[in-house]
């Protein structure tokens, strides 16, 4: 009846990510676009420590970081003059730091990873057009042999700022767009500059800035991503997509060489020459945000949902962010297995991140990344992308239980042990499968009548997800746990405790996107249903009465 379950247009970061999720939970996919030739642009080039945490579940994680180079911080520099050192030091807690890497070698990293289980980017496929109806997507496909019509379960637009899948579904785009033009290029330079931090340049009359200049470092030696404003004789149009949107690259002549040397001999902190130029191009920045992210069974993500400055590298991140909160949320779907309402909470709860970073890297082009804030380590967790919260989303509950609360984030912890591993753990590994954790916090003796409760609560759960979920005993120190079948992991350092503020009987519930979705202590048959009783579809009275 259906010849892919979910169609996905645009084959970019975000489009790839969203793949690669659907497709490690056997939702068929096809991923289609209409460029014949990938682009090898340095466009997108920060990977924040929250997207390395969600490469590590994807599967990637070891070639991303194979392939980038470490951003250690930023040396800023005011009329030639030193200004500020920001360092990019996370606290110890945090798995990843960030990273710097060409956005065609992170899509490439994803199509090989799509490619090893079959599913490979279809080129020179433009979606034409599409209706809905309340079971399907048709959509119209043009390629080489001309158009034809799918039928799909559903359809993600992952197709950037001129996205044909949100002009077609009549989304609004409200924004606006900067009067400044900006020229972008990949380059070598021969300076002294420390490794693996940025530099920013700026020139200040009477307190403004009128020219600045922003090296971000690549992999290679001395291989940089330069940005710029463009000189006047440089200005060019925009391909607006008949939209409108004043957002991407210039339809004019490049800028050479000898363009971005000027820049660098006026701007620069000491003398340097630009060699080896990849890539340039003129830029646009717009800042627009979706009315909403999704209607009916066709959703949007990243740059068809939300652009905005480069300022801070949030918008692949927010893109890649987007998919990975879709793509589970969806598999469900296509299963059959989702509530109702399920997949409304993918607008609830990202719609306000794009908000958030729309807003925020418009102020901060203007201001700089957290001008007027006072806590400096709360702002670099925030560029991180490590401090979104979903706690008012439909699908989380009330609740006035302890951080982390539901709806936060899911903290890392180190020092872990289990039987016939040698080494110690960490647990975001641990909770890097397709479905749902349960972490269980027991204390001293955990046998009899408490391992019997606890072992009840899980075949509730287990009725209520129909198995799609795993579960964790976490065992503190000196804790015996009597015979069961349920896995153990020792607490040994103390770090689960520290980090969860756990208390002896405490129930973690960990969604597949890594956030925590229902704590409880002790949990409650009641709590238990209502919170997975909002993500999965309702079980027979019949069934559940046998749990």
């Amino acid at each position: 009846m259906f010849d892919t379950d979910v169609l996905i247009v645009g084959a970019g970061p975000v489009g790839s990510a969203a793949a690669a999720e659907l497709v490690r939970r056997g939702v068929r996919c096809r991923i289609v676009d209409a460029l014949v030739s990938p682009p090898r642009y340095a466009k997108a080039v920060g990977i924040q420590p929250r997207t390395l945490e969600l490469f590590e579940a994807m599967g990637v994680l070891r070639e991303i970081l194979d392939a980038s180079i470490q951003l250690r911080g930023q040396l800023v520099y005011v009329n030639g003059v030193a200004a500020e050192r920001i360092e990019l030091r996370l606290p110890p807690e945090v798995p990843f730091g960030f990273v710097g890497l060409p956005q065609y070698e992170t899509e490439r990293i994803l199509w090989e990873h799509l490619a090893a289980r079959d599913t490979r980017v279809e080129r020179g496929i433009a979606l034409v057009g599409f209706t809905q109806d309340e079971d399907s997507v048709h959509a119209v496909l043009a390629g080489p042999d001309g158009q034809h019509t799918i039928r799909t379960r559903y359809l993600v637009g992952c197709d950037g700022a001129h996205s044909t899948v949100r002009k077609t579904l009549g989304l609004s785009f409200e924004g606006a767009a900067f009067e400044e033009q900006y020229m972008l290029g990949d380059i070598e330079l021969d300076w002294s500059q420390p490794r693996g931090y940025a530099v920013r340049a700026m020139h200040h009359t009477d307190g403004a800035t009128d020219d600045v200049l922003v090296c971000v470092p690549l992999p290679g030696r001395h291989r940089y991503r330069v940005s710029m404003r463009v000189p006047p004789e440089l200005e060019t149009s925009v391909a607006t997509g008949g939209d409108r949107v004043e957002h991407g690259f210039g339809t004019g002549p490049a800028p050479d060489l000898a363009a971005i040397q000027a820049v660098i001999d006026r701007l620069a902190p000491e003398p340097a020459t630009a060699s080896h130029l990849r890539w340039s191009s003129v830029f646009r920045i717009s800042h627009r945000i979706v009315d909403t992210y999704a209607r009916g069974r066709v959703f949007v993500a990243g740059d068809a949902a939300h652009i905005h400055p480069p300022t801070g590298a949030q918008g692949m991140n927010t893109g890649i962010q987007d998919a990975h909160n879709l793509a589970w949320k969806l598999a469900l779907a296509v299963a059959e297995a989702a509530s109702p309402t399920l997949l409304a909470s993918y607008d609830a709860e990202r719609r306000p991140v794009g908000e958030d970073v729309v807003g925020r890297t418009v102020r901060d082009a203007r201001e700089g990344i957290g001008a007027g804030e006072t806590d400096p380590e709360y702002v670099l967790l925030r560029e991180a992308q490590l401090l979104i919260d979903y706690r008012d989303s439909p699908i989380v509950p009330a609740t006035d239980a302890p951080a982390p609360a539901p709806g936060a984030l899911a903290p890392d912890a180190t020092g872990l042990t289990r039987d016939a591993v040698t080494a110690p753990l960490r647990l975001l590994p641990l909770l890097a499968g397709p479905d749902h954790t349960v972490l269980w916090y027991v204390e001293g003796a955990c046998e009899g009548t408490e391992l019997d409760t606890i072992e009840r609560h899980v075949e509730l759960i287990r009725t209520l997800t129909e198995g799609r979920m795993d579960t964790y005993l976490v065992a503190a120190p000196g804790t015996t746990v009597g015979p069961t079948a349920l896995p153990i992991v020792s607490d040994t350092d103390g770090e689960f405790a520290r980090q969860y503020q756990a208390r002896p009987g405490a129930v973690f519930v960990v969604r597949p996107d890594g956030y925590l979705g229902y704590t409880a202590c002790p949990p409650s048959t009641a709590g238990l249903t209502g919170y997975f009783g909002a993500i999965f579809a309702p079980v027979p009275e019949s069934v559940l009465g046998t749990a």
